[in-house]
């Protein structure tokens, strides 16, 4: 049964008045008449709201909501403090769009300079922006700022995100360049390898910090070999881990850049999340996006400006070498709130739960026949293991008691699992999914 409608017709009819118009065609009068539609849309009949509503809990109905988690793999569920979305759910925050008039925008830009000046706190860069979309496109920008005219190298660990190398490689493909990949030794960078990979046009390396297979690279390492080779370096980071792990800036790292999805932003099916890019100073005039700096108004007052905007297509046009030009200040401010409200010690605390309750889920694991480790060194939050049972069979019968377990992986580690776990996973929830595990490994009698 169809809901209430009023009826359109006296509101259109005073609308149409109000304009000088006698019909609702002639508002369309500029547009030629070859490409106007002459026939009525190919939609189903309008539903009122609670028709609506009723629907999408239908089809909200059918998502499978896991109560347990143990897959990152570049999205990470870590606790999000109730006043992060309370802020960020303001309707001044979530109506807001771009500052075109920064003057005008000075809560903007002040949400905006706050995240970006704990960024840099975070890194231990000169600068960071805002407005990257997420991780992977920030990686990409990094690589653009280093790349220079004679010298268009880019070398990159094999252990980076496998979407971040599609990403670097898709905007690298304009300009002809394939970066090359670096091998790997125990599931983190072969430091000898990358070395011998450095020639005359190698102009940056990317490697990521805890890597794909959280793993942590020798970083101070690859740092110096990089300056002693007048190569930049960029590092993609985990924001989490920075909390517990030295900053991109102590090691050498020209360029920062990671997902800041960690920082108070649901998983959300997907999305959307933000990416950052902080930098060394001379890298500045570099970065995409925007950066809001501090000032002072002609009262002395605080003030904020909008230092460098989003240039690339209305300044340089066919020169631009970005295309950024949209604005994650929402998802910016979500992750500055989540960062106050956690401060240092909150995060962490977080960092340093996320790493023990990994180290439990390992040693459980482990102790099972046919989930041995397959790395032996050093990680954060993420670890690789053998499975007695294919992993799609291992999915479903996790997926039976509601819960997500790691994600199978391919290629040279086919038939292996990338665990995660955050502070959100307890003792006793892996505890019950290493018994569950310990079942399911049984041979099949």
């Amino acid at each position: 049964m169809g809901g209430y409608a009023p009826n359109p017709a006296p509101a259109r009819a005073e609308m149409l008045a109000a304009l000088g118009l006698d019909s609702a065609e002639a508002l369309f009068s500029d547009i030629p008449d070859d490409l106007r539609l002459k026939r009525p849309l190919n939609l189903p009949p309008g539903k009122s709201e609670m028709e609506t509503l009723a629907d999408m809990r239908e089809i909200a109905g059918k998502n499978t909501v896991f109560r347990t988690l143990f897959r990152g793999a570049g999205a990470y569920r870590h606790y999000i403090p109730a006043i992060v979305r309370r802020v960020a759910a303001k309707e001044e925050f979530v109506t807001a769009y771009t500052p075109y008039q920064p003057e005008l925008s000075q809560g903007a830009l002040q949400a905006i300079f706050e995240y970006q000046t704990m960024i840099c706190e975070l890194t231990g860069m000169d600068a960071a922006n805002a407005s990257v979309y997420d991780g992977a496109s920030a990686a990409a920008e990094a690589v653009s700022m280093c790349v220079e005219k004679g010298r268009g190298g880019v070398l990159m660990s094999a252990a980076v995100h496998p979407r971040v190398i599609e990403t670097v490689r898709t905007y690298c493909a304009p300009s002809g360049t394939r970066p090359a990949l670096a091998p790997l030794a125990d599931g983190a960078t072969d430091p000898g390898a990358l070395e011998s990979m450095i020639n005359a046009d190698t102009a940056c390396v990317y490697i990521q910090h805890p890597n794909f297979y959280g793993r942590l690279e020798n970083v101070r390492q690859i740092g110096e070999m990089a300056r002693s080779r007048g190569v930049r370096l960029i590092v993609g980071s985990n924001p989490i881990a920075l909390a517990a792990l030295e900053q991109p800036g102590a090691y050498g790292a020209d360029v920062a850049v990671g997902d800041g999805q960690p920082l108070g932003l649901s998983l959300s099916f997907g999305g959307p999340y933000l990416g950052f890019i902080a930098c060394r100073r001379e890298f500045v005039r570099r970065l995409p996006g925007r950066i809001v700096g501090e000032t002072v108004d002609r009262r002395g007052g605080r003030a904020f400006v909008l230092t460098l905007q989003t240039r690339e297509q209305h300044i340089k046009r066919e020169k631009a070498s970005s295309n950024i030009c949209t604005n994650q200040a929402l998802c910016a401010l979500t992750a500055g709130v989540y960062m106050s409200a956690m401060g240092y010690a909150g995060m962490r605390a977080a960092a340093e739960l996320s790493m023990s309750n990994a180290r439990y889920l390992k040693d459980r694991l482990s102790g099972i026949d046919g989930f041995e480790p397959v790395f032996s060194g050093p990680f954060f939050h993420e670890f690789v293991t053998r499975c007695p049972i294919p992993p799609d069979r291992l999915e479903r019968l996790a997926m039976k008691h509601g819960i997500l377990p790691g994600l199978p992986l391919n290629g040279d580690y086919e038939g292996c699992i990338l665990w995660c776990a955050t502070e959100c996973n307890d003792v006793s929830e892996i505890g019950g999914f290493a018994e569950l595990a310990k079942e399911w490994a049984k041979p099949i009698t």
